[in-house]
């Protein structure tokens, strides 16, 4: 309870800046320069690929109940986002006097948040711990271009009651996970599974534990099951293979994956417990062939290096379980085709994830607004974007499968997953985690 005397302080930055150019309305802009921190080389390369644009433009475009439904990105220097990867990252703090919080109005808002009663951390325990909350929060402040000094409440809300804590939850594993090694066994990463559905934002969550594990000193790798699509030749094979299903017509859906590739994969991942080890993660190109994907070029996936720590592997529908025939038919007749090649994903993903986040919404329909949004903030920032139709058709696509998977989901958990390692998170339409109705 000792660093609750800081209360009496305000809480101030202890970053040395350097003064960069600032011309502009009179803002003075700080460039960090703790390479150690940040890094054009490492997780910046995360937004090259065009999968990861949505993490920028859910950030620009939608508003949350935990605030006066400002962005979450309001007060920052960046709207399109694409220029967000080519440049150090900065924060423009404003002319007038910031409103700064003390660590004791930190501490409160901290412990007023959903899920410490999930993670199981106490107020007292925030207490013992608040410089790190202080400093996971500032490392987050900077990957995202947020003034610490002046954040809006949903900003607030996304790092101290979301990703902070699902951070504190995944340390809590991996030292889990470790402990049943005895000294001088090579210990393989913890995977990490997180089963949410399009749009809520599991990438733009993942991206930032991803990035808290680096600053840690925590080699991790990050993997999704887009990654694991079949290349547009195997594509057309199996569209050409089941005529007339519109769920197996483009990618999405169980059978439009390369699962031997995925098998490969992850058991390459698990056996990265050395110094110097180095593997190529696969990556997948949805912009070719018309949008219609391809597996990216060997020559661009990005390369990791052991020994990894975690692995941290995300798609909308891991961990769902094979239903009865006669169930998923009452939910589409076409999902009947789907649901037996899905008999085959457990032994490709589920059984290389050792724990689980899973994120739940209330309505699938909220997937298609999520949807539309970062469409709209794409075309708005002159990328290509689906119309709003073209939004509609993509999303039905996945509907049937969210309807008839989601509820043993939620009410069984992931297939093969053990009770005690798996988080749940609800999520309310604004993305940001809710007290639990149940």
């Amino acid at each position: 309870m000792a660093t609750l005397n800081l209360f009496s302080q305000p809480w101030q930055t202890t970053i040395s800046p350097s003064f960069c150019c600032s011309n502009s309305n009179n803002n003075i802009s700080y460039a960090y320069q703790n390479h150690n921190i940040i890094s054009n080389n490492s997780k910046l390369h995360f937004f090259s690929n065009s999968r990861h644009f949505s993490v920028l433009s859910q950030f620009s475009t939608h508003s949350s109940k935990s605030g006066s439904g400002s962005s979450w990105l309001q007060n920052s220097s960046f709207a399109a986002g694409i220029e967000y990867r080519k440049r150090p990252l900065y924060s423009v703090f404003p002319t007038k006097a910031a409103e700064v919080s003390s660590v004791e109005d930190l501490y409160q808002f901290i412990c007023s948040g959903p899920l410490l009663d999930k993670i199981g951390i106490t107020q007292e325990k925030v207490a013992e711990s608040i410089d790190n909350w202080i400093l996971y929060g500032r490392y987050l402040c900077r990957l995202f271009q947020l003034n610490e000094l002046y954040l809006t409440e949903p900003q607030k809300a996304r790092i101290y009651h979301y990703y902070v804590p699902v951070f504190l939850w995944c340390e809590q594993q991996i030292e889990e996970h470790q402990s049943k090694f005895k000294d001088g066994e090579e210990i393989p990463p913890l995977v990490i599974g997180f089963s949410a559905p399009q749009g809520c934002g599991k990438t733009t969550l993942v991206f930032a534990l991803d990035y808290l594990f680096e600053v840690i000193g925590r080699k991790s790798a990050t993997i999704s099951i887009d990654d694991f699509y079949l290349t547009a030749e195997g594509q057309t094979k199996l569209r050409e293979a089941n005529p007339g299903n519109a769920l197996l017509e483009f990618r999405g859906n169980a059978g439009s994956h390369d699962l031997a590739l995925s098998v490969e994969t992850l058991a390459s991942l698990t056996k990265m417990t050395r110094e110097g080890v180095k593997m190529k993660l696969p990556r997948y190109d949805k912009s070719a062939f018309s949008g219609r994907g391809d597996r990216a070029d060997p020559s661009t996936w990005p390369e990791v290096e052991g020994p990894l720590k975690v692995v941290l592997f995300e798609g909308w529908m891991l961990g769902f379980r094979p239903l009865p025939v006669e169930a998923v038919k009452a939910v589409d007749p076409q999902l009947e085709t789907v649901n037996k090649n899905l008999e085959a994903y457990y032994d490709a993903w589920d059984k290389y994830i050792k724990s689980w986040i899973v994120i739940k919404i209330k309505d699938p329909n909220c997937v298609f607004q999520w949807r539309l949004q970062a469409e709209i903030a794409m075309r708005e920032a002159g990328n290509p974007g689906m119309t709003d139709e073209e939004v509609r058709d993509f999303v039905s696509r996945y509907l049937p499968a969210y309807y008839a998977y989601l509820p043993t989901l939620y009410s069984e958990g992931p297939n093969g997953s053990d009770p005690q390692r798996l988080l749940t998170i609800e999520i309310d339409e604004g993305r940001n985690p809710i007290l639990a109705s149940i």
